[in-house]
């Protein structure tokens, strides 16, 4: 039991490893300016670049699991590693936007979220009876890596300019995710104890898809995601116009995000296991309904302003965090990144659709009262939601099997 216990907590480190130099890409916003600066391209352009990182990084998920069952879990992590450094390497060598779509977009977005997936099943699979807590730890571990490297890549940049950062940058990303590979070993789904208890189906995701849990678990998360997502490309933004905070003291927002944002998924994480994962989730949106109303409707100053933007962040990392472990506890663990593979795409989606809203809608107030609107549809799906399978246990199936009725003890 206790060389088991220590293997488990490697892959624990291993995989916090991983997920801190996956998690790096979240600096993206500091590189926008100095590559403005430094070609003459237009700013929107861009920023145009991280859109397609997290696009491909939400798509990439939907092949991860299948990848995993031909190469195993540490070949995986050990390419996407080399595939992200070397995409962010090749980064520092571009003259051109539609080079640094393709490399800094796709091939880093891919890669990132190939790892990302299968390193967070994987690690879930080894925790069965921690799901949420364990989450927390690595999908934590991944917002740590963007508060981190906010430092260490800003000073990249000042001290060596923009395309010298990124190659500094790609090479310590490679060398922590291919090194945090070597920590790390493929789990299995771990076998319930079923006796007396109810029998848990492993879903395939064709049979996932026949659910109607699958898509109202799609629609929370999507809400979750593009309420998160959307807050933290504007943030900023927010402050000065809706808070009439000056420039500097919104930036501060950033950071309040940031930290926020990883706090959020490790205490809601392991809180999570203990009083119930819809019941967090619904708690989570709850919140953001309100603060998204009061930045909407009510007159903002500075200690409201960031009391709305930490809850948002807060709610935001601690949804992302324990939908694995609902994905896990509805469809099984042995099909976990293939079935959170699918789930996933909201993130993908969300980031998109929330400025697509802002364009069509016409600004800030109205997106906020969509997201609003959306977070109280979510909360009550997360309130009335079911697994698809509650089974019965063995002993009452091996029962109607045989056409008998159920025994009660007697005495």
């Amino acid at each position: 039991m206790k060389m088991k216990t220590e293997k488990r907590w490697q892959i624990v480190i291993g995989t916090i490893i991983v997920q801190m130099g996956l998690g790096t890409i979240y600096t993206w916003s500091l590189f926008n300016q100095p590559l403005v600066d430094a070609f003459g391209w237009k700013l929107s352009s861009v920023a145009i670049t991280f859109s397609i990182t997290s696009f491909a990084l939400a798509f990439s998920t939907l092949f991860a699991g299948k990848l995993q069952d031909k190469w195993g879990i540490r070949r995986l992590i050990r390419n996407a590693g080399i595939l992200l450094g070397l995409g962010l390497i090749l980064s520092s060598q571009v003259s051109s936007l539609w080079m640094l779509y393709i490399l800094a977009g796709v091939v880093v977005g891919f890669a990132d979220g190939t790892a990302y997936i299968t390193s967070l099943s994987n690690l879930i699979k080894w925790f069965p009876e921690k799901k949420g807590f364990i989450s927390g730890i690595s999908v934590g571990a991944y917002g740590t890596g963007s508060l981190l490297f906010k430092f260490i890549n800003g000073s990249f940049i000042a001290s060596f300019g923009v395309s010298k950062a990124f190659m500094f940058w790609g090479i310590i990303a490679l060398i922590m995710v291919v090194g945090g590979s070597f920590l790390i070993k493929e789990a299995k789904a771990a076998s319930q104890k079923q006796s007396s208890q109810a029998i848990q189906k492993e879903y395939t995701v064709k049979e996932m898809l026949k659910t109607k849990q699958a898509y109202l678990l799609f629609v929370m998360f999507f809400t979750a995601c593009m309420s998160g997502l959307y807050l933290i490309g504007i943030v900023k933004d927010i402050g000065v116009s809706l808070a009439g905070l000056d420039m500097e003291t919104a930036a501060n927002a950033v950071a309040l995000v940031a930290i926020f944002n990883t706090i959020g998924r490790i205490i809601l994480g392991a809180l999570s296991d203990k009083v119930g994962r819809l019941k967090v989730v619904s708690g989570a949106l709850a919140v953001t309904a309100i603060a998204v109303s009061v930045l909407s409707f009510a007159p903002l100053n500075f200690p409201l302003f960031f009391a709305c933007v930490a809850g948002i962040a807060f709610c935001f990392g601690g949804n992302i965090t324990v939908f694995p472990a609902i994905v896990a506890d509805f469809f099984g663990l042995k099909n976990q990144s293939k079935n959170y593979g699918v789930i996933y795409q909201g993130f993908g989606i969300g980031a998109l659709s929330g400025s697509f809203i802002a364009a069509a809608l016409g600004g800030f107030v109205p997106t906020f009262t969509v997201i609003a609107i959306l977070c109280i549809v979510s909360f009550i799906i997360a309130l009335t939601v079911k697994p698809p399978y509650q089974g019965k246990s063995i002993q009452e199936k091996k029962q109607k099997l045989h056409g008998m009725k159920p025994y009660t003890r007697l005495g």
